[in-house]
């Protein structure tokens, strides 16, 4: 193995654990139909803040996942 598939393995890896920190940190999709359902008191600001959060957090998982993709190309490739 050479430096450049040992270097782009380590980020891969890293990637790797960045994607599922990141998908588990989401929030399900049931979850806010389950919080009607159950009356959850939430103010209109939380309501703001957890949806931006979570449209962060699925930005970002996009972003890692094709990350991840084309470091798994280059590795396939080298």
């Amino acid at each position: 193995m050479n430096p450049l598939t040992i270097v782009i393995t380590i980020v891969q890896l890293i990637a790797c654990l960045f994607l599922i920190a990141v998908v588990l940190l989401q929030s399900g999709k049931s979850a806010g139909l389950s919080g009607a359902i159950a009356g959850g008191a939430e103010t209109f600001f939380s309501k703001g803040k957890s949806k931006t959060l979570d449209a962060t957090l699925a930005r970002m998982t996009k972003w890692v996942a094709l990350g991840f993709v084309v470091l798994t190309l280059v590795l396939n490739l080298i």
